[in-house]
């Protein structure tokens, strides 16, 4: 017969054993676009509106093109896991293999072609 504390019951609960992993990351990376993200729009408010060279030069400014590049990068991969997640709960079978496999290459395109577009800026 074995017993078991309520810790001992705890460590490692789940079937994937990475629940609380993927809970951290979910919450860090939240508060992380919490801070970024007003800034972010910011900066990129000012841009709008702005002629073509404007616009460049706001990007090309170092500042603004690394944290556009970070929010593309967390962002993508928040949306990425958070939707892999919904997959996960409400779909079965092929249709889950797909949705995950269409939600992780949505955010992978999209955060590819927002750097390559801000590469081809900042540049």
């Amino acid at each position: 017969m074995q017993y078991l504390t309520d810790r001992k019951r705890a460590v490692g609960a789940g079937a994937a054993h990475s629940g609380t992993a993927h809970h951290w990351f979910m919450t860090v990376s939240s508060v992380v676009l919490a801070v970024m993200l007003p800034v972010w729009l910011y900066l990129f408010g000012a841009a709008i509106g702005g002629t073509r060279d404007q616009v460049v030069a706001a990007f090309a400014n170092p500042f603004t093109a690394i944290l556009t590049a970070l929010v593309l990068v967390v962002s993508m991969r928040h949306f990425a896991k958070g939707s892999a997640v919904m997959v996960e709960d409400y779909a079965h079978g092929t249709a889950r293999k797909a949705g995950l496999i269409f939600v992780s290459s949505l955010a992978a395109v999209i955060a590819t072609t927002g750097l390559y577009a801000l590469i081809r800026i900042a540049l």
